[in-house]
């Protein structure tokens, strides 16, 4: 009984929900044209062919920045905490040295590949 009231928001979202989409569908217009179909691009026509190829290495070198920006977002705690538990542990200060020396077996290992590499 206590979890009703989440029930019950539960419910009326989802019930609200299906309701705005139903009535969109039904009530909405449904002129189509060849204008309509066109892709558009902040308000400039499109040039070309629309369905351009990227190459991988762009999406790569993407997800490897991703990865290596998200694993030093882990540096900024280390570096807030680091002298509080120094003078505990140097526990905390040889897992850091862990965990960047992973990180730098990762970066060599991307290096070695050539995933950084434009040709």
């Amino acid at each position: 009984m206590q979890y009703l009231p989440v029930l019950i928001l539960l419910g009326v979202g989802l019930g609200l929900g299906t309701v705005i989409i139903l009535l969109s569908s039904f009530l909405g217009p449904k002129i189509k044209s060849s204008m309509k179909d066109t892709p558009f691009e902040c308000g400039v026509p499109p040039l070309g062919d629309t369905k351009h190829r990227f190459s991988v290495r762009f999406y790569l070198v993407a997800i490897l920045f991703l990865l290596f920006d998200v694993e030093a977002i882990f540096f900024f705690p280390f570096a807030l905490i680091y002298r509080e538990f120094l003078s505990v542990n140097a526990f905390i200060l040889v897992e850091m040295g862990f965990f960047v020396g992973i990180l730098f077996v990762g970066y060599i290992y991307v290096l070695r590949k050539g995933a950084l590499e434009w040709e």
